[in-house]
């Protein structure tokens, strides 16, 4: 939907998504890309969902390069293209691997240089793929981040599951010119 074609709601939040993200939030058609589309639709939830996307992004105590390799495993692991190809971006940019990325990509372990990544991945995929954490992995994260860190990861995790299941769910495209992860879609 374009702007003009939503109710006074779905125009404020689009309002703000845009003022939080800029015209790159609005495709050349003039629709809001990725899942910013469900947000105005349903507005009554899209109001919270963007903004505590922000703070999942900006306003944890989650260093950003170990908040990206969270980010992008949850993305793998829904096979969300859209969400992925956003962050494997921004991961490059923060120095993780290539080789750490493809085997991301892959769901294998990747060869990952630090404890810290190594954690925060572990305890992304034992969310995942179980919906519980083991007790060597928390304590271990635990360590690492925190109580307050330890809730923001794990929130993280949540929230980008979520905005993976809407990516995946309405078929969300990517940009013009982006080549799929998963040429297979599954």
């Amino acid at each position: 939907m374009t702007r003009d074609q939503l109710g006074a709601e779905g125009q404020g939040v689009w309002d703000r998504i845009v003022a939080s993200r800029g015209s790159q939030s609005v495709s050349e058609q003039g629709w809001m890309t990725g899942p910013f589309n469900a947000f105005v639709q349903a507005p009554d939830v899209g109001r919270y969902l963007d903004p505590l996307g922000a703070a999942m992004r900006f306003g944890t105590s989650v260093e950003r390069k170990l908040a990206e390799i969270a980010i992008i495993t949850v993305a793998a692991r829904w096979k969300a293209e859209f969400e992925w190809q956003a962050h494997v971006r921004v991961a490059r940019e923060l120095g993780v691997p290539g080789v750490v990325i493809d085997a991301i990509a892959r769901g294998d372990d990747p060869p990952f240089t630090g404890d810290n990544e190594r954690v925060v991945h572990q305890v992304v995929r034992q969310l995942t793929e179980s919906g519980q954490l083991g007790q060597e992995a928390y304590d271990a994260a635990q360590r690492l981040l925190g109580d307050a860190g330890l809730v923001e990861l794990v929130s993280m995790i949540g929230y980008y599951t979520l905005v993976s299941f809407i990516l995946n769910a309405f078929r969300v495209p990517l940009p013009p010119g982006a080549v799929p992860q998963w040429a297979d879609g599954a």
